[in-house]
């Protein structure tokens, strides 16, 4: 018996009434967040404007999901096709099962479609939104821990997991907590690109690629400790192969960035039209004392000088200020 140990939760689900409330679930939505919350900060600090990460994560985190869960049945398809199993469960996300290679990949298509909406550089974009992307993988492992799934290897060191659930082929006993381990990591790597950022100044895609690279080395270590079930080609599990193709390409993506655009861009976004829909004056087309769009504005006509009639005596103008044309004195009052 261990005398020290990470218990697992006695359930993964609440329910309040009929309505289910899952621990996975809850640890994606705060991930998200704390993403959007991060990103924000950072776009507004390169020159972008409030809310527009938001409004592109509409697009990304919809694509994202759609994406990991694609990657995560393609990859494992046995699970839900073959002989036995029912395929209705690939619908089933609550259960688990988001791989985040297809996450990335499709929630950066949905990215992109956001950014291009709104004029601005992807690039940029993905720069400022790196490092809350790794913090939201960080707290998205959590779901793990409130499935008892994805552990590692049996173990007896004081921080090992308890499993105690036996669905699924799980056996009861203490593993390494390998979502602990990637948990930690993405806050490490979180706090890598922040300061690889500002002393650097990255730009161009580069701090996204520096996220990507130092994902793919914690990554590749601690898959080769997982123990479920998983797809091996020359040996190597199917995500390790993946980590690393990946992490090659983020890294040539780096250095050859960094050789034919050097420095950071500068963030250049558009403002949102002022003018409303059905073409009226905006309030700065519109006098604000007399409510008429400044293209009519009145000109202030010039006082011409009174023409001499013959046998008349010129009238002099009547002087600015006077109603009447009485001397100035008659006007002022003290």
């Amino acid at each position: 018996m261990e005398l020290a140990y990470i218990p697992s939760p006695s359930r993964g689900v609440l329910y309040l009434g009929p309505i289910p409330l899952r621990g996975y679930a809850f640890c994606i939505i705060i991930g998200v967040f704390i993403a959007v919350w991060l990103g924000n900060r950072r776009w507004v600090a390169r020159g972008g404007q409030s809310g527009t990460v938001a409004d592109i994560a509409v697009w990304a985190v919809p694509f994202g999901l759609v994406g990991g869960r694609l990657y995560h049945v393609i990859t494992d398809y046995e699970l839900y096709f073959s002989p036995g199993r029912d395929w209705v469960d690939a619908f089933k996300v609550w259960q688990g099962g988001l791989g985040i290679w297809g996450a990335i990949a499709l929630g950066a298509l949905g990215a992109w479609i956001g950014a291009r909406r709104r004029g601005i550089p992807m690039p940029a974009y993905a720069d400022a939104v790196a490092p809350g992307i790794a913090l939201a993988q960080a707290m998205g492992r959590w779901g793990n821990w409130f499935n008892q799934e994805l552990y590692g290897r049996e173990t007896h060191v004081p921080w090992a997991l308890h499993i105690t659930s036996s669905e699924g082929g799980r056996v009861p006993g203490y593993y390494h907590p390998t979502f602990l381990y990637e948990s930690l990591w993405c806050i490490g790597v979180a706090f890598l690109v922040m300061w690889a950022d500002r002393r650097f100044k990255l730009g161009h895609g580069r701090a996204f690629a520096l996220y990507v690279a130092a994902y793919c080395v914690g990554r590749g270590w601690i898959e080769y400790m997982r123990v479920d079930d998983a797809h091996h080609i020359l040996g190597l599990r199917l995500n390790d192969w993946t980590a690393l193709i990946v992490f090659l390409l983020a890294v040539t993506y780096m250095i050859v960035s960094a050789k034919r655009r050097p420095g950071r861009e500068e963030v250049v976004e558009p403002l949102a039209a002022t003018a409303p829909a059905d073409g009226t004056a905006t309030d700065e087309e519109t006098d604000t004392a007399s409510g008429k769009p400044a293209a009519e504005q009145a000109v202030p006509e010039k006082t011409v000088p009174a023409k001499a009639v013959p046998g008349k005596s010129a009238e002099p103008a009547d002087e600015p200020g006077t109603a009447t044309g009485e001397p100035e004195s008659a006007t002022k009052q003290s």
